[in-house]
Formats: C-alpha cells, structure tokens, sequence
C-alpha cells in the first residue's frame, strides 16, 4: 500500500501531537513510508517548510531542531509527483468546489485519487472529502 503523504503527518514528526492515538498513528505511517514510500505533490515541500518556519517563530522548535528533523526527512522514500501542476490543476480545483477544501488540500485529493494510494493527513475535512471520493485514509479499518 503506498501513501500520499501530507504535511499534517510529517509535521507531527518534528512537533508531537497532544492525542496519544495520533502520535501512535503518526509512528505508523513513519513505519510504512520507511519500508515502502510515499508521494507528495509539488507544494508539500513549500507546506513543510512553512510548518517549520512557524513552528520556530512560536518558539516550538529551534532552528537545530528543524535542520535534524529535515535531514531524517532527507532519509525517508518520499517521491515528489512529476505529473505537470497544470495537468492536475483543472481537476483539483473541481474537486476543491465540490468538496469545500482550498486548492492547497484538493491537490492531496486528486494525487490520492489518481495513484488510487492511501492518504495519510490529519486534517479531518480531507480526510472525509477523500473517503467520499472512495479513496483510503491511513488508520481507518479495512
């Protein structure tokens, strides 16, 4: 089973979550992207990167923090879709309209759609655009 990896969960790598049921999700998916992969779309990197930054700036994690956190990262299979963002982005914004999500979120959306992968985010809205799209979300029961 590969995954569409969102910036919720990796985030949750370098700022832990408050429910133990999340953090013990989020060492799953550390787990399965380790012994498989995972795919992200173009701006996970930008997402990430702007995670971190306020992460910092709230004085959550220190500037060392971030660059260790990042170097695992660096570690992980996490390919990056090579599909054109123009390609995608008529469908993604379609599925954003009927779904109610930003553009930023209906990007994971199409991504999990189309690599028919399982979604691994904690945001609760893309979870419940993706199940009724009849996609997976990582943690839910077969």
């Amino acid at each position: 089973m590969g995954i569409v990896l969102d910036a919720s969960v990796t985030l949750a790598w370098l700022i832990e979550r408050v429910d133990a049921a999340e953090v013990h999700l989020t060492n799953e998916i550390l787990r399965q992207i380790q012994a498989q992969d995972a795919i992200v779309p173009s701006l996970w990197f930008l997402e990430v990167s702007n995670g971190i930054l306020m992460a910092e700036r709230r004085g959550v994690v220190t500037p060392a923090q971030s660059v260790r956190f990042l170097g695992m990262v660096d570690t992980l299979p996490i390919e990056e879709d090579r599909t054109q963002s123009a390609l995608v982005q008529a469908t993604a914004l379609t599925l954003a309209r009927a779904c109610g999500l930003t553009a930023y979120d209906a990007t994971y959306l199409e991504l999990t759609v189309r690599t028919r992968r399982t979604l691994a985010t904690f945001d609760r809205q893309l979870a419940d655009a993706t199940r009724k799209a009849g996609g997976r979300v990582f943690g839910d029961r077969p």
